[in-house]
């Protein structure tokens, strides 16, 4: 697949989502986008996914056709990108810079957001019953639980002369995070691909 549009770069499409009305950031798009092309839900179309970032009944009304085209060009932009970065299995958590203890907080928010919100909401694509290989159920649920611990730091009161090892244990959560997004990806998503293009 030929990415068809070119990705118009996260200050822009943070512009588009304001005049929108949109809430999620960039990066949680990119997430549930990657977990929507990594999905088991063949019948998922990347206008569903696009309309999950609005409440139900929420979703812009586009006035004209030319508006219409405009709009899924700059989305599909970012879809077109992302599915790139899964086929050479390129998906990572944003990079963060901690200073303090708010700082902290808001990264183990917006990370365990990143994956429960992000990745998971795009992998079900609204269907939780569909089969899985019992491997990939195990691996998908431990992102469930992995998730789950940037929760309790978040909730976390930070003492004198602990904040270094939690740094740490965000630091270690992100990269078994980062692994496990890329196993799924080798071992679940590409070799679908190549049967679907079969």
């Amino acid at each position: 697949m030929q990415n068809q549009n070119k990705y118009i770069g996260d200050d822009k499409f943070q512009k588009l989502l304001e005049h929108y009305n949109c809430t999620a950031h960039p990066d949680l798009i990119k997430m549930r986008f990657a977990g929507a092309i990594c999905s088991p839900n063949l019948n998922l179309r990347p206008t569903d996914v696009i309309s999950s970032l609005w409440e139900q009944g929420q979703s812009p009304r586009l006035q004209t056709k030319e508006e219409a085209e405009l709009f899924f060009k700059f989305f599909m932009g970012l879809w077109d990108d992302v599915f790139a970065k899964v086929k050479t299995n390129n998906i990572t958590l944003p990079a963060f810079k901690i200073k303090n203890h708010h700082d902290f907080v808001t990264t183990c928010s917006e990370r365990f957001a990143l994956i429960i919100d992000g990745y998971l909401e795009g992998f079900w694509g609204g269907c939780e019953n569909i089969k899985l290989p019992a491997y990939i159920a195990q691996i998908i649920d431990s992102l469930s639980d992995l998730a789950e611990v940037y929760q309790q730091l978040s909730l976390r009161q930070i003492h004198d002369g602990e904040f270094d090892n939690l740094l740490k244990t965000l630091n270690h959560t992100d990269k078994t995070i980062n692994r496990t997004l890329s196993f799924i990806i080798e071992n679940y998503a590409l070799p679908r691909f190549e049967q679907i293009s079969k």
